[in-house]
């Protein structure tokens, strides 16, 4: 096919997707020559995307948060107001914001103010240390941090110019800038368009040392249709994102939110059961979730689980980590089959979609590539590898980060780039993820990747969630540990006994460690250097 042809097929597939999902749609010329105008001056970021929303639907309910709702026309104002405060403080293009918050009104406000200024938003994770704290803004240099009042004292040993709180537990003292005051001290007339459209600046998760920035311009239309070509999402849903919004995950559905006109429903804080009430009481369509909050929800007892009625959602969406044992299969078991795991990264995006359909033929499949993204499975020489041989992955998209604001990049072939994961395709084209490249161990011989033991451990009836990582040994070289969370009665002879009928011999972990919880970080991934570290006592 000729990259003519190509163009066009990839045009219509990209217009049918649109129109079932219902972005696509009529509008009175009037609207449509201010939509038009709105996305030339503003772009297709969050700037633009939430002004378009207030020209399309100024009366719609856009946000639902602990305090309340605000329709997208209040959205649009506030975000303006803001704006005028800070570009009075000095704020201008260009420059950097850092947002250190939590799932609420404060971060959407202090987005779309920082990006209708054309200035660049870095995300700060909410579960941070204050090391890591330190050393990424150390290196970022932001003019200012917005964050929420119980972060004050990471931020204590940090060189910050400027600090304005988006959140606070109770008054806050009479000289303390905040979110509201600035927004009620600006006007709310409509700004002037920078010359500049903002950057988004998201932090990889930092689980194997600091987190490394990596920025991305507008990603515009192609990034929704890449998602809505394997999801159902429709235009006017109401979405619970309780995936945190400054990881990848969340700020993906904030984003689509912006094109579906959405009402984005936020809890500052997850908690299993609140996160099934809020879903109910709102009627939410679909769910945006890590896995570990599916973990947490499925452990929640029977009859805290047959309160609630979840049949209005008709998608729930799950990324951000691995999703281990047959968690997929549970859950739908108990809430039907609408679960679609999406596997990507920081800085490939989105690489393949799992269905609902995928999960109940091969459980555990990352699934397939969405529209207009290729995944290839290559070996150390960079060339493609038969179905059912594992390599390393690579994908290429439009949605490619533009590499690390720290320096450095992923590894790039034929334009593709290295998620950092191994994986392998089964013979109907379904992707599966044996692991991270740099976690392969070789005992006595033999590879071992950790997530094939985890997942094993996960099967087992009173495990529940597994981490194995690989530690130093003087015969074998290197030999497997694993660390359970289980409901009791089982010991470590009997769990090695179920690995042992289930794997291959080598791939049996020589000592397992019980724990009470996994180290895990904001966006659910198992801190694994915690686990690995060889002074640090082996139980808890």
């Amino acid at each position: 096919m000729s990259k003519a042809a190509a163009r066009l097929s990839s045009g219509i597939t990209s217009a049918a997707v649109l129109a079932r999902s219902g972005v696509i749609r009529p509008y009175s010329p009037r609207t449509l020559a201010r939509l038009a105008t709105t996305l030339r001056e503003w772009g297709t970021g969050p700037a633009g995307g939430f002004t378009t929303l207030a020209v399309r639907h100024p009366d719609r309910t856009g946000l639902i948060d602990d305090l309340g709702p605000l329709t997208f026309g209040e959205v649009h104002r506030r975000s303006n107001a803001l704006a005028s405060s800070l570009r009075s403080r000095g704020l201008g293009e260009g420059d950097s914001v850092a947002v250190m918050c939590r799932n609420h009104r404060g971060f959407v406000d202090i987005s779309l103010a920082v990006a209708k200024l054309g200035a660049d938003v870095l995300y700060l994770n909410t579960a941070f240390a204050g090391p890591q704290l330190v050393d990424v803004l150390e290196r970022e240099k932001p003019v200012l941090v917005v964050h929420d009042e119980e972060f004050t004292g990471l931020l204590d040993g940090a060189d910050v110019a400027a600090r304005v709180l988006a959140w606070t537990d109770g008054e806050p003292a009479e000289d303390q800038d905040t979110l509201e005051k600035l927004i009620t001290a600006g006007s709310a007339d409509d700004l002037t368009p920078p010359k500049r459209h903002a950057r988004i600046v998201i932090l990889t998760s930092g689980t194997t040392g600091t987190p490394k920035g990596a920025p991305r311009n507008e990603a515009g239309i192609d990034a929704a249709v890449s998602l809505l070509s394997r999801m159902p999402l429709k235009h006017g849903w109401k979405t619970h994102i309780a995936a945190p919004l400054f990881h990848t995950w969340g700020y993906a559905h904030l984003a689509l939110g912006m094109l579906l006109g959405s009402t984005v429903v936020l809890t500052r804080k997850f908690d299993p059961e609140n996160a099934l009430a809020v879903t109910e009481r709102n009627r939410c369509d679909s769910l945006a979730v890590i896995p570990v909050m599916l973990q947490r929800i499925l452990q929640l007892p029977d009859e805290v689980l047959d309160r609630y009625d979840l049949s209005t959602v008709k998608a729930v969406a799950a990324s951000g980590s691995a999703m281990p044992g047959d968690l997929a299969t549970t859950w739908m078991d108990r809430f039907g089959d609408t679960l679609y795991n999406i596997y990507g990264s920081t800085e490939v995006a989105y690489a393949s979609v799992a269905t609902p359909q995928d999960l109940r033929e091969a459980p555990g499949t990352a699934g397939k590539p969405p529209h207009a993204t290729v995944v290839r499975i290559l070996d150390d020489a960079g060339k493609e590898v038969p179905a059912g041989q594992a390599g390393r992955i690579f994908v290429g998209n439009s949605l490619l980060f533009e590499g690390y604001t720290g320096g450095g990049h992923k590894d790039m072939v034929d334009g593709l780039m290295s998620s950092g994961d191994v994986g392998r395709f089964d013979e109907d084209g379904r992707l599966f993820v044996e692991g991270r490249d740099d976690e392969m161990i070789v005992s006595g011989g033999e590879n071992v990747f950790p997530k094939e033991v985890e997942d094993c451990l996960a099967r087992h009836e009173k495990v529940v969630e597994a981490a194995a990582v690989g530690v130093d040994d003087d015969q074998f070289g290197t030999r497997l540990r694993a660390f359970v969370v289980t409901t009791g009665g089982v010991d470590e002879d009997d769990l090695k006994a179920w690995v042992k009928s289930n794997l291959a011999r080598y791939k049996v972990p020589r000592e397992i460690v019980f724990l009470d919880e996994l180290p895990r970080n904001a966006t659910g991934k198992v801190l694994k250097r915690e686990l690995a570290e060889p002074d640090e006592p082996a139980d808890g």
